[in-house]
C-alpha cells in the first residue's frame, strides 16, 4: 500500500510517499512559504528533482501541487492519485487522549482541537494539514500518529510534576514527552539488530539533534523521557534551554523588564547551544569553532554531552539495568566524536565504545567492543516509515 506521509507546519508541508510493504520511498518533498508566495521542492526516486514557485494561498493548494507532481509524466511516481491508499499525519500533541495512532474522524478532530492549548505552535498546523487532505482527497483514509503517544506508558511517578495536584487534574500539567515516533522506531530496530525480542530488552534511546531527547524503553514501553510538558524541557538543545530552575525566569523578567512572551521566546529561540556559545545552534559549527580555540563553543558541547551521559546513567538506574544504548537523529547518527564523548563517562557501567567501529555516519552499526556489558548502537531514525507502517496497519484493519 502506498502511504502519503504529511508533516504540516504553519507555512510549510513536508511529505513522503512510501510503499508500506517494501519500505521504499517513492518521492519526497517540501512545500514552503504557504500563504505567502509558495515554493515546492520535489524529489522523485529515479527521476530529476523539481523546484518551482507555485501559488499556495492555503495548505489545500499545497496538497494539490504535491498530488499533481506525484502523478505527472515527467516527475511523478504513480499513475493516479487512486494509488494512494491512505494519508498518515504527524501530530505533535495528543495529550492523554491518545496512546496509539488512530483513524481520523470527526470525533478525533474535536479532541485535537481540545489539545491545541498544549501545543499552540504545532497542533493548529497539523489540523490544517488534515483538513486540507480531507478537502483535496475526499474518501481517502487518514491516520493521526502522535509524537506523545509512545510515552503514554510512563507510570505516574515518572510523569507527575511536584505541583498542586489540581494542576494535573484540571489543567493536564504533566510530563508528556516528544519524539515518540522516533524512539519507538529505533527501539524496534535495536531489537532486530540484536536478534532479541523487544519485550525482553532494556534500552536507552538518544534522539540527538537540534531538538534532543532521551528515553528509557523497558520491555518495549517508554517508562521515562527527558522532554516534559512541552518540547522545551530536558536536554539543552540547539536554541532551547532545556531544564532550568523556574526561579530564574522571575529574576530575569524583573531585571530586564521582560514579558512572559519575551521570556519564553528567549528560552525557545536564544538559549541552548546558541545561548552558551554565542556562535551557532548547529553542532557542526560548534565543532569548527571549538577546534579553533573558542572556549564557549567547547563549553556548549561539553554541557550537552554531560547532560546526555547523566540521563543515560539515570535511565539505566530507573530500569534496573540496560541492554543497549541507541544513538539516533542528526547528531546521534553522524557525530562519532559526540558519541565517544558521551560514552566516555559510562565505563563504570561496563560500557565500552570501539573507536574504530565508531567511525560511521548514518548507518546501522554496533559500535561497542565485544567485552561491553551493553551494546552501543547507531540507528538512523525513520519517523516517516514508522508513520507509514502505523497508517497501513490501521487502514488494513
Amino acid at each position: 500500500m502506498n502511504i502519503l506521509v504529511i508533516n504540516a507546519g504553519s507555512s510549510s508541508l513536508k511529505y513522503q510517499l512510501l510503499d508500506s510493504e517494501n519500505h521504499d520511498v517513492l518521492a519526497k518533498g517540501l512545500c514552503e512559504r504557504i500563504g505567502i508566495d509558495g515554493q515546492i521542492k520535489h524529489t522523485p526516486t529515479g527521476k530529476d528533482d523539481y523546484r518551482s514557485n507555485i501559488p499556495m494561498p492555503t495548505h489545500s493548494e499545497a496538497i494539490k501541487a504535491v498530488l499533481d507532481l506525484l502523478v505527472s509524466p515527467e516527475y511523478g511516481v504513480i499513475k493516479s492519485a487512486s494509488e494512494i491508499g491512505a494519508v498518515g499525519h504527524r501530530i505533535v500533541h495528543g495529550g492523554e487522549a491518545f496512546n496509539q495512532s488512530v483513524l481520523i474522524d470527526d470525533k478525533l478532530m474535536s479532541v485535537l482541537e481540545e489539545c491545541i492549548p498544549l501545543a499552540p505552535l504545532h497542533n493548529p498546523a497539523n489540523i490544517t494539514g488534515i483538513k486540507a487532505c480531507h478537502e483535496v482527497m475526499p474518501g481517502v483514509p487518514q491516520v493521526g500518529v502522535f509524537d506523545t503517544a509512545f510515552h503514554q506508558t510512563m507510570p505516574p511517578k515518572a510523569y507527575i510534576y511536584a505541583l498542586p495536584y489540581e494542576y494535573y487534574e484540571e489543567d493536564k500539567v504533566r510530563r508528556y514527552g516528544f519524539h515518540g515516533t522516533s524512539h519507538k522506531y529505533v527501539s524496534q530496530q535495536a531489537a532486530k539488530l540484536l536478534g532479541k525480542p523487544l519485550e525482553e530488552l532494556k534500552i536507552v534511546t538518544c534522539h540527538l539533534g537540534n531538538g534532543s531527547s532521551v528515553t528509557a524503553v523497558k520491555y518495549g514501553k517508554s517508562v521515562d523521557t527527558s522532554m516534559g510538558f512541552t518540547p522545551l524541557g530536558g536536554l539543552p538543545m540547539g536554541t532551547r534551554s532545556g531544564d532550568l530552575d523556574a526561579g530564574i525566569l522571575e529574576y530575569l523578567m524583573n531585571r530586564h523588564n521582560l514579558s512572559i512572551t519575551e521570556m519564553v521566546s528567549v528560552l525557545n529561540k536564544k538559549s541552548g547551544m546558541l545561548g552558551i556559545s554565542g556562535v551557532s545552534s548547529d553542532f557542526r559549527d560548534l565543532d569548527d569553532a571549538s577546534s579553533q580555540g573558542n572556549e564557549r563553543a567547547s563549553l556548549a558541547v561539553s554541557a550537552f554531552t554531560y547532560d546526555v551521559t547523566k540521563l543515560i546513567g539515570a535511565y539505566a538506574a530507573a530500569m534496573g539495568g540496560v541492554d543497549a544504548i541507541v544513538f539516533t537523529a542528526g547528531v546521534g547518527e553522524n557525530s562519532a566524536d559526540m558519541r565517544e564523548e558521551i560514552c566516555s563517562g559510562l565505563e563504570f557501567m561496563g560500557l565500552e565504545l570501539d573507536s574504530q567501529k565508531n567511525k560511521v555516519r548514518g548507518v546501522e552499526a554496533d559500535v561497542s567492543t565485544d567485552a561491553s556489558r551493553a551494546r552501543i548502537l547507531v540507528i538512523p531514525t525513520n519517523e516517516e516509515l514508522m508513520i507509514a507502517m502505523d497508517t497501513a496497519a490501521l487502514v488494513k484493519k
